[in-house]
């Protein structure tokens, strides 16, 4: 088994240069990518808009450079999430275009390395950090999803935001008017309960409600309303899931409708895990079902997917030595531009239920995986 403690200096040499084409790839493609969207977005960071009422003010210089430092750091996870296949590409081409332009390659094939040994510690390091871009969509994105979502302007959670409306598991539809993202705070909430064996249909209107994540705590996963109207309930029409501690003032127990979900951005279930997205698919009424499916049975594909990538951008450069490095690079490119549209393609057919979500995923794969194994096993060794 190919192991560290096994490594021969050839294999040390390119796993390095690998690497290091990495790691200079992700800091160049990340820089640029910062600097664009900063200059193109600089207005949200320098001034703080209100959505709801139109006005707008200055954020403090302090503010202001906390504010873009704060954003980068944790939207770096997420450009690098976007960008892991492309950058690992790019190195792993880089690094035999390089070998190839230094006439590195020809004396190892004399001394009887065959190129497919050459490429061996490359696709080990491209697979290893395709993982590495797996444990950031699994573990690290997820946690810092609440902070992904959040505006440029708006980064403290201090913005009055708009509330939308939704069922929760239980039944029970809650609207609401504005919040306060730092206070889990919502002016005007709305309550209904649905008719059950035991209660009738009831509307409760809060003034002011608070959501309470779930602890030990009895009154916890839920919310709890304040000034609220009606100031009490018919004792013989009290839904399991409303309690009055005092005269207009209730806790509503929730399962799934907490702050996060009335205000949370429109493409959230982007920054869910793996775990989270069959959970909601368990969830007959769970909106656009068909996208998340296909998105969930994309992240069992996504890693195949990388490594088709990595081993046909290598296998068009090294399939014929004698040809321009430039146009070996052109072939390159087009070849995994088509690839990546027929992905989003593929995306787009089993979000809109023209494809099975199954198929969607693993169309890719079935179309350019056979493509992929015959032009590596074409390189000349």
């Amino acid at each position: 088994m190919w192991g560290f403690g096994k490594m021969t200096i050839l294999d040390r040499m390119l796993f390095i240069a690998f690497i290091r084409a990495f790691f200079i790839c992700l800091i160049s493609i990340l820089s640029l990518y910062i600097i664009i969207d900063l200059f193109m977005n600089l207005d949200s960071f320098t001034t703080q808009k209100n959505k709801i009422t139109g006005s707008s003010e200055p954020i403090p210089v302090n503010l202001f450079i906390q504010n873009i430092f704060f954003y980068y750091t944790y939207r770096t996870a997420e450009y690098f999430d976007r960008l892991a296949e492309a950058i690992i590409l790019i190195a792993s081409v880089f690094t035999i275009s390089w070998m190839q332009r230094s006439n590195e390659i020809l004396p190892l094939l004399s001394a009887g390395v065959s190129l497919k040994r050459i490429l061996r510690p490359i696709l080990i390091g491209a697979f290893s950090l395709l993982s590495l871009a797996s444990i950031n969509q699994e573990l690290i994105i997820p946690k810092i999803a609440d902070i992904l979502m959040k505006d440029r302007d708006d980064l403290q959670g201090e913005r009055q935001i708009l509330i939308q409306s939704g069922y929760d598991l239980n039944g029970v539809m809650i609207e609401g008017m504005f919040g306060y993202r730092n206070e889990q705070r919502v002016e005007l909430l709305f309550v209904t309960t649905p008719d059950t064996t035991n209660s009738r249909m009831i509307h409760l209107s809060a003034a002011n409600a608070r959501y309470i994540a779930p602890n030990k705590e009895h009154e916890s996963g839920g919310w709890l309303l304040t000034d609220t109207y009606p100031r009490e309930l018919d004792p013989t029409n009290v839904p399991d899931m409303v309690e009055m501690l005092d005269p207009g003032r209730f806790f509503v127990k929730t399962r799934s409708l907490d702050f996060e979900a009335l205000t949370r951005h429109p493409k959230w279930y982007m920054y869910s895990s793996t775990q989270r997205l069959h959970e909601l698919l368990e969830q007959s009424d769970a909106p656009r079902q068909s996208l998340l499916a296909v998105i969930f049975h994309m992240r069992f594909t996504r890693p195949m997917v990388g490594m088709i990538l990595v081993v046909l951008g290598l296998s068009i450069i090294l399939r014929d030595q004698t040809r321009n490095i430039f146009i070996g690079s052109a072939l390159c490119l087009g070849i995994c531009v088509s690839f990546y549209g027929l992905v989003l393609g593929c995306r787009f057919l089993g979000s809109g239920e023209y494809l099975s979500p199954a198929l969607a995923a693993w169309l890719p794969v079935i179309t350019f995986g056979p493509l992929t194994i015959i032009l590596y096993d074409e390189i000349h060794t």
